[in-house]
């Protein structure tokens, strides 16, 4: 597929821009928008004359490639088959990328339920029954076109960007560039004592906001980070408190994970180095979307000096956590 840049359409995207890529696809909109809560890309609930309402997706210009986008549609298509509980794109005429415009998009059914409570630990059970189904699957084949998870070499560049362009304040930046140092040195030491792990296809940003959960049904949605990585990448981010409230739900996590999929111990080495890396790249993804019109008013707190402050804070927490003994698994 061929498509213009767009930025300049996609910041002033319109809800009548909206209902104009769905109603391309042959479904009629009664009109009824409701803005989503996604800022990477533009996502909408659309209300539908004949029908349920449907989820619209309008990709971010320049960030992924159509072939990555396919890869993603793909694997969320090979998943559903599976009976995996992922919610994949709707195909139009053979088709689940669409052009409308400047715009490329994709439609979703809409999926009701709201993010599992992390103390529910027969919750965190039934999720990890689901990550491992997702992971056989993500077993089966590769990615082409879509990124490496957890390299460490995407925290040094997102650390990088932020010096060269001068977005922390000047009191901050030595004590920042050393810190990063010292952390990246921890986070070689940790992928050093889980040695090779296993890399697969997976979801890459899965949180619990990214889980709809109703009563005892659950869906996956958004894949739209997904990529290769170790399968630890695709748990922790259900990990929550200090190490003696993560550890039962870590146990509840791996009991349901295993009754489908064997899982490495080794790559628990890995959980503290995810996290940092994610807080790198958060920074760095905030300053680069801030000529965004949607990111200053999200996120009014960033790039203060006391967010600044409280971001060295949290790194030199984490660079006391890298240099602790993994979490203890007690099942395997």
């Amino acid at each position: 597929m061929r498509h213009d840049d767009g930025t300049l359409a996609y910041r002033a995207l319109m809800p009548d821009d909206v209902i104009a890529c769905v109603e391309t696809l042959g479904l009629q909109s009664d009109g009824r928008l409701l803005a989503l809560n996604s800022y990477e890309n533009r996502v909408y609930q659309v209300g539908q004359e004949d029908g349920p309402p449907v989820v619209a997706k309008i990709y971010r210009p320049g960030r992924w490639s159509d072939a990555a986008i396919l890869e993603e549609h793909r694997f969320a298509a090979e998943a559903a088959a599976a009976e995996v509980p992922v919610v994949a794109p709707l195909v139009h005429e053979g088709r689940t990328l669409h052009i409308h415009g400047p715009f490329r998009f994709a439609v979703y059914p809409r999926r009701g339920g709201r993010a599992p409570e992390l103390d529910d630990l027969e919750a965190l059970t039934r999720i990890g029954r689901f990550v491992a189904r997702l992971h056989a699957v993500g077993a089966a084949g590769r990615f082409a076109h879509r990124p490496p998870l957890g390299d460490v070499a995407t925290g040094v560049a997102a650390h990088e960007w932020l010096l060269d362009e001068g977005v922390l304040p000047s009191h901050l930046r030595a004590a920042y560039e050393s810190l990063c140092d010292d952390l990246f040195i921890a986070i070689r030491a940790a992928a050093g004592r889980a040695g090779p792990v296993r890399q697969l296809r997976l979801h890459g940003d899965f949180h619990p906001g990214n889980v709809l959960a109703r009563d005892e049904q659950v869906h996956i949605v958004d894949l739209d980070d997904c990529g290769t990585g170790p399968a630890v990448q695709d748990l922790w981010m259900f990990l929550s408190g200090d190490r003696y409230e993560q550890e039962p739900q870590l146990a509840a996590l791996l009991a349901g994970y295993t009754d489908f999929r064997a899982f490495d111990a080794a790559e628990l080495n890995l959980v503290e180095t995810l996290r940092t890396l994610r807080m790198l790249g958060y920074a760095a993804w905030l300053a680069r979307r801030w000529d965004d019109p949607a990111f200053p008013a999200a996120f009014p707190w960033f790039g203060t000096p006391r967010y600044w402050e409280d971001h060295v804070l949290s790194l030199r927490e984490q660079l006391a956590l890298l240099q602790e003994p993994p979490l203890v698994w007690r099942g395997d």
